[in-house]
């Protein structure tokens, strides 16, 4: 499993023209499953996701987590971060996982972070979607749970 990480001022996701996920202050994850992946994966990056201390404390250091802050996420499924581009011009997305089987593991990887008590929106799978990112920094770390 592949997750981009970006903090941001704001994030947006429209889905034929209505927004359907808007967060503020926090994250926005673009998330991507490939063959192999399971629930294992799904807490760990998640887990890692809030976390991981990217958000500036009083002195102005990355010293705080998206728990501690009480940061916004807006989650993404994204199969294209399973794209692989070093053969030809045009990407291979055979890494992907399956769309049924992707599906599933999103869906609890939102819910395992809804669990987390924080807001969390999200875009709707296999859909078409403009997301707006307003990132702040910019941070933006690439997580995967295959690089531990």
């Amino acid at each position: 499993m592949r997750v981009v990480l970006q903090r941001v001022r704001e994030g947006e996701v429209e889905v034929e023209g209505k927004v359907v996920g808007k967060i503020n202050n926090g994250l926005v994850l673009l998330v991507g499953a490939t063959s192999g992946d399971s629930e294992k994966e799904v807490c760990y990056l998640a887990d890692k996701c809030v976390n991981l201390r990217i958000f500036e404390d009083a002195q102005g250091k990355m010293n705080l987590s998206a728990l501690e802050t009480g940061a916004e996420i807006l989650i993404i499924s994204q199969f294209t971060l399973y794209g692989d581009t070093r053969k030809g011009r045009r990407p291979s997305f055979t890494d992907a996982l399956e769309p049924e089987k992707a599906e599933k593991l999103y869906l609890r990887f939102v819910d395992y972070l809804r669990e987390k008590n924080l807001k969390v929106e999200q875009g709707i799978f296999g859909a078409k979607m403009l997301v707006k990112i307003f990132n702040d920094g910019p941070v933006t770390f690439i997580l995967d749970s295959k690089e531990k």
